[in-house]
């Protein structure tokens, strides 16, 4: 018998920021990253970003690149060890919508997956929260010691989650076109397409324009965009400002 399942992102998606950005922020409190770090490499990314002159892709492109070059030669039990203050802390600052959704799906009997472009230690932790079916990550790579080596087998872009989508819908012989997916970037693009109910949470400009220009997509999308305590629910009809 076929499956229904759920596919979700998590930053931004589910989750109101990066899981990265919090585990780096951590990470500085351990002083496992110098806090000069950011100040030399990252805050003016930042602050670009936050005053709205910025994009928030390129602030965390930057602090991505940092944060790997930090964390190479670390043990990864210590690092899973703060990655699980941060859960413990913020596990529960997520989106309203996303939040039930998943609950809705869990009482259907459907399968729930995250797929993200996170570190795999900080997804496995929000997959164990959450009770999820099964989740995928940016993995990080160790050695024999079981420290960082400073490389990764990246699970951000639509190409790399595709791979594993396919993976999982053959696993679980999930029907596609009663199944969800439910992202905020075009790396989500391709789980969007997959699904016969698409849902873009808080869509950034890209995204929205690339569902706009795709007529099957669009003829099926569910724009769904979540502010201070409203959440309203629009089609790609939607209007985009620059």
């Amino acid at each position: 018998m076929k499956q229904i399942a759920g596919f979700f992102d998590i930053d931004g998606t589910i989750f109101r920021n990066s899981l990265m950005i919090e585990h780096f922020k951590k990470l500085m409190d351990y002083e496992v990253i110098d806090p000069e770090i950011w100040y030399t490499k990252v805050k003016k990314v930042y602050t670009e970003w936050e005053k709205r002159f910025g994009d928030f892709e390129q602030y965390l492109e930057i602090l991505a690149q940092v944060y790997l070059e930090e964390l190479k030669g670390i043990d990864r039990d210590y690092i899973e060890f703060i990655a699980a203050h941060v859960i413990k802390a913020n596990g529960d600052m997520v989106y309203k919508y996303s939040r039930e959704q998943i609950k809705w799906h869990k009482d259907q009997g459907h399968k729930v997956f995250f797929i993200s472009g996170s570190p795999d230690f900080l997804v496995s932790k929000m997959a164990e929260k959450y009770g999820v079916t099964e989740y995928r990550g940016t993995l990080y790579k160790v050695d024999e010691e079981n420290k960082f080596t400073g490389e990764i087998v990246k699970m951000w872009d639509s190409e790399s989650k595709q791979r594993v989508l396919q993976e999982l819908i053959l696993k679980y012989d999930v029907d596609l076109e009663k199944s969800y997916a439910y992202g905020d970037t075009t790396g989500d693009l391709s789980m969007l397409k997959m699904m016969g109910n698409p849902i873009a949470m808080n869509p950034n400009q890209n995204l929205l324009t690339a569902i706009k220009q795709d007529e099957g997509l669009s003829s099926k999308a569910t724009i769904i965009v979540e502010r201070k305590d409203v959440i309203y629910k629009l089609n790609s009809t939607v209007e985009i400002l620059d």
